[in-house]
């Protein structure tokens, strides 16, 4: 009596544990295909016919058409739901090998073995577990924006850019409307709150009647005409007397003139150093 198929996952004699295919006679040795073999050994079979294509082993094609075959003959024969198949057991044994000679030196020969093998896929239905933590999987996968095909990751990039630009372009429109009521908030508040003695420079830069004193904001400095940076100073205001502009908080902008002028006032006049030395002579 014939035991179980240990390598089949039978291990009662005479049961049958999935649907299989084989391929006979193989041109490699079965060393290098139980290598391939050993990576989808488990594997639902989508899973393992990815790993198949992207196998760099030459008998990875082999055992991918066995694996197709295998899951062909469940459906046909069996009518198993393909998505719910699994590799249950594979496996590789020897086949004839074929021996050769190739001439050596002093007139000897040196054998040359041709292997061949058997290459086995066996699948089956997964358990009701195993399909639930399987199919849950794939629910997370297609609901965390993961597409399956090229075209539609392509798709979805395109409309997360799109919402993207739409988001920014909403932020921008937002900010400029606060920007232009602060600016009119600002212009309220500056209008309300005029500065004696002044008035607000014009687009042409003249000076208006009665204010000849320029002065700027941003250096809060103020220029008189005969101010060597008169000239220069852009105005942003214009005052009528240099108290004014000092009442506003605006400094003198040519101070080294100003410091000039109080020295020259300050100082003697040779007449009088004169008439003093003179008078401490006598």
């Amino acid at each position: 009596m014939t035991g179980p198929k240990l390598n089949e996952k039978s291990y009662v004699a005479g049961e049958r544990s999935g649907t299989k295919a084989t391929a006979k006679y193989v041109r490699t040795s079965a060393s290098k295909a139980r290598a391939v073999l050993d990576l989808i050994r488990g594997l639902d079979v989508t899973s393992a016919d990815e790993v198949l294509q992207f196998t760099d082993r030459h008998v990875a094609k082999d055992v991918r058409k066995v694996l197709a075959s295998a899951v062909a003959n469940a459906v046909n024969n069996d009518l198993q739901d393909p998505d719910e198949l699994f590799v249950i057991a594979c496996f590789a044994d020897e086949g004839p090998t074929l021996r050769r000679f190739r001439p050596r030196a002093r007139g000897r020969a040196t054998r040359i073995n041709k292997r061949s093998c058997h290459i086995t896929v066996i699948v089956a239905r997964m358990s009701d577990e195993r399909l639930e933590i399987v199919q849950a999987r794939d629910e997370r996968a297609s609901g965390s924006g993961r597409p399956q095909s090229s075209a539609a990751s392509r798709r979805a990039r395109v409309e997360r850019s799109r919402q993207q630009a739409a988001e920014q372009a909403a932020a921008e429109t937002d900010g400029d409307d606060d920007v232009d009521v602060v600016d009119a908030v600002v212009e309220e508040e500056a209008t309300d709150g005029e500065i004696a003695g002044s008035v607000p420079a014009t687009d042409d830069g003249e000076a208006p009647e009665g204010y000849p004193i320029k002065a700027n904001t941003g250096s809060q400095q103020y220029h008189e005409a005969d101010s060597k940076y008169f000239r220069v100073t852009q105005a942003d205001l214009w005052f009528d007397t240099v108290e004014s502009a000092e009442a506003a908080g605006f400094a003198d902008g040519n101070p080294d003139a100003a410091a000039a002028e109080t020295t020259d006032e300050e100082a003697p006049t040779e007449a009088e150093a004169t008439t003093e030395a003179d008078e401490e002579d006598k």
